[in-house]
Parts: C-alpha cells; sequence; structure tokens
C-alpha cells in the first residue's frame, strides 16, 4: 500500500536579543544571503522573510530586529516589529548565545512567549566559542525555563546542527499548503535588499557610533536589459553633520570604498552587472523624529 507522506508548511519567526546570529542562520537555512549581518549589534532593522524549500515541506521564516529594552523612537519601533511578529507564525525560533546570553533581552522575549503561550524551539548558538561541558547546565537551566520542543546547541555561522535544527522544525510544522512556488526565496524586493547590502557595508566599515545613524534609500532602480545592466542611484542619510566627511572619506575613499563592496554583492544577487552611484545627505535627528523614520521606510 502506498502512502503519501503529508505535505508540512508554516510560518516560522526567528527571534532572540540583538547580534545573537538570527541573520546568519537565515542566510545558511536559505543557501544564500537575503539578510544582512555584522558584528555590531541592532544591524537588522525590518522584519525580513525568507521561504526554505525541502523535500515534503516548506518553511517561511521572518527574521526580526533585536529585542532589547528600547530607547528611542527608532529602537522602539524594531522591538514592536520583533514582538508583534510572534502573534502571526506557527512556530517560534527563540535564539540565545552560548558564549555572552543577553538576560534582559532574553527575558522579555521569555514573557513574550509565556503570555501567548507559543509552540518554541530553541537554539543554542556559537557553541563553537563555548567548552562542552558549560552547555549541558545550560540546556537544563532552559528546560526548566520553559516547554520547548526541542532545544539544538548550534554554530550558525558554521553550519554545526543547522540540519538537526530543520529536521525539529519540520516536526513541529502542522501540515498545509505549498504557500510560495519554488523559485521564491524572499518577498523583499530586489530594490530593498540593494539598499540593505549599502547599509551592511557602512556598518561593517565605519566605526562604532557611525551606523546607528545611518538609512539608506534606493533613489533610482533602472534595468537595461540591452547591456545586462542595472543602474542603482542610492542615498546614505545621516543625522549628525560631522558623519557625512567621515562616511565620504578623504579624497572620497571610503564611500568609493563602501560603494564598490555593496555593487559586488548586488552584483550576486541580481546576476548581472550593476551600475551604483552614492550620494551622502544630511537628516537632521531621523531617529528621534517619527515622521522620518517613516519616511526612510521604518
Amino acid at each position: 500500500m502506498n502512502t503519501k507522506v503529508p505535505f508540512k508548511s508554516g510560518f516560522v519567526a526567528i527571534i532572540g536579543a540583538p547580534n545573537v546570529g538570527k541573520s546568519t542562520l537565515l542566510n545558511q537555512l536559505l543557501g544564500q544571503k537575503i539578510a544582512i549581518t555584522s558584528e555590531k549589534p541592532q544591524t537588522t532593522r525590518h522584519r525580513i522573510l525568507g521561504v526554505a524549500h525541502l523535500p515534503g515541506a516548506q518553511l517561511i521564516f521572518l527574521d526580526t530586529p533585536g529585542v532589547h529594552r528600547a530607547r528611542g523612537p527608532l529602537n522602539e519601533r524594531m522591538v514592536e516589529v520583533a514582538l508583534n511578529v510572534l502573534g502571526d507564525v506557527d512556530l517560534v525560533l527563540f535564539m540565545t548565545d552560548a558564549a555572552s546570553p543577553d538576560n534582559v533581552s532574553d527575558e522579555i522575549i521569555l514573557e513574550s512567549l509565556k503570555k501567548k503561550n507559543l509552540p518554541s524551539i530553541l537554539a543554542i548558538n556559537k557553541v563553537d566559542r563555548v567548552n562542552k561541558e558549560k552547555l549541558l547546565p545550560l540546556i537544563e537551566q532552559w528546560h526548566e525555563a520553559y516547554p520547548f520542543r526541542a532545544i539544538v546547541p548550534i554554530s550558525a555561522l558554521q553550519g554545526i546542527q543547522v540540519n538537526e535544527l530543520v529536521k525539529e522544525m519540520v516536526a513541529a510544522l502542522p501540515e498545509g499548503p505549498q504557500y510560495y512556488p519554488e523559485d521564491s526565496v524572499t518577498d523583499m524586493p530586489e530594490r530593498f535588499i540593494a539598499a540593505e547590502m549599502i547599509r551592511e557595508k557602512v556598518f561593517r566599515l565605519m566605526s562604532q557610533e557611525i551606523p546607528y545613524g545611518v538609512a539608506v534609500t534606493v533613489e533610482s532602480f533602472k534595468e537595461r536589459p540591452e547591456k545586462n545592466l542595472i543602474d542603482i542611484q542610492a542615498t546614505i542619510h545621516v543625522e549628525r553633520e560631522s558623519q557625512k566627511p567621515m562616511i565620504i572619506g578623504k579624497g572620497g575613499k571610503m564611500l568609493k570604498q563602501i560603494g564598490e563592496q555593496a555593487r559586488e554583492d548586488i552584483e550576486r544577487m541580481v546576476g548581472c552587472k550593476v551600475f551604483l552611484k552614492l550620494w551622502v545627505r544630511l537628516q537632521k535627528k531621523w531617529t528621534r523624529d517619527e515622521k522620518a523614520i517613516r519616511r526612510l521606510g521604518y
């Protein structure tokens, strides 16, 4: 007798403290880069959707901004985005950092899980950075904190135990339809991802305080199929006059470096040549201005 294996699908929120590795894990799960990453916390500011296609299953991941005790309108908006996602998913993938747990953020997330009694899996990330004897007491501590469907120690960066994590997520999901066609990896337009890739380079190349006052908007995204080229014009918005010359750099050197590195990533995404022109514009105190935050896409 030929028994058909049921197809499983569902929406999975990836949630955790800033810099815990959520975007790195999403890129690892999808096998390609759609979410930007950096060593600096609060790199992710939007809810990013990514679709993983597996034999007999489809997982739709929602990568969220890092949850933290927010100060200021922009950070409050980011935390609100992260926690609001929890109400719209079939499963929560809660990530914590084995090497340096963020107790405040973890507690905020745990409280939300308990209030909503949400089915959740815990991924203890960065296990490659801790001694194995420290892991067992940590796992035991989390077992007592919440009735997780599974607790999986992983390294998102190195891919350690990520397949095991995927198996646990598929097992926890309901039977369901294929929500997205097989060639679909995200619902985010290329224009949005291009802006994020530019912002990532600012995060990676600039000193500590600069990136948090930066936003990027794409003013023009023109496809020129006859030349196998995409022409992109984008603006890097800064909130203080002093930040502008830093991003431009001496003789335009820093801006050129940001542009070159971003262009290479965008070309990998779109599969053709890209002409990228960057501008830097002052948008005074935009991170504290509700209207400016909305205007810049947050």
